[in-house]
């Protein structure tokens, strides 16, 4: 996070990398709005991180081909975003991982010293969170750094 000053000079503190999940839903595709509006307003870095998950315990032949399935699968959804940041003047970072999302998320956010992770507040699977406990929920509970859940209006 830099402190950056206005004319008049009023402070504010603005993240200078921003991080958000991405699992396709139309939280996710909010999220990515509500992200995007921030990096242009920050003029910080912007990343993507969708997460596959694999079954217990997976091989790496498994590992491999999930990710390249899942590389696939998000490839749609992740051009016509970077199309619509560079329309915004931003470079969008993208990436797979293979593994639990919230731990995948974290991960990376501490990896590359992410300010702030943006989520939706849902994902796919609404019946799976109220067994497991939201990927959402984890993220705020665990992050190194800020996170903003965003809900869909």
């Amino acid at each position: 996070m830099t402190i950056q000053s206005d004319p008049d000079g009023v402070s504010a503190v603005l993240p200078q990398r921003i991080l958000v999940a991405f699992d396709g839903s139309p939280y996710a595709e909010y999220a990515f709005e509500v992200a995007l509006s921030l990096a242009a307003l920050a003029r910080a870095r912007l990343g993507m991180v969708s997460v596959a998950t694999l079954p217990e315990p997976p091989s790496s032949v498994e590992t491999r081909a999930t990710i390249e399935s899942a590389t696939e699968h998000y490839e749609e959804a992740y051009e016509r975003l970077r199309r619509h940041a560079e329309t915004r003047g931003l470079t969008l970072e993208t990436r797979v991982l293979v593994g639990h999302p919230a731990e995948q998320i974290i991960r990376l956010a501490a990896d590359t010293h992410v300010d702030l992770i943006v989520v939706g507040h849902r994902g796919r699977s609404r019946i799976s969170q109220w067994v497991f406990g939201s990927v959402s929920k984890r993220i705020v509970n665990h992050a190194p750094c800020s996170v903003l859940v965003a809900r869909r209006p």
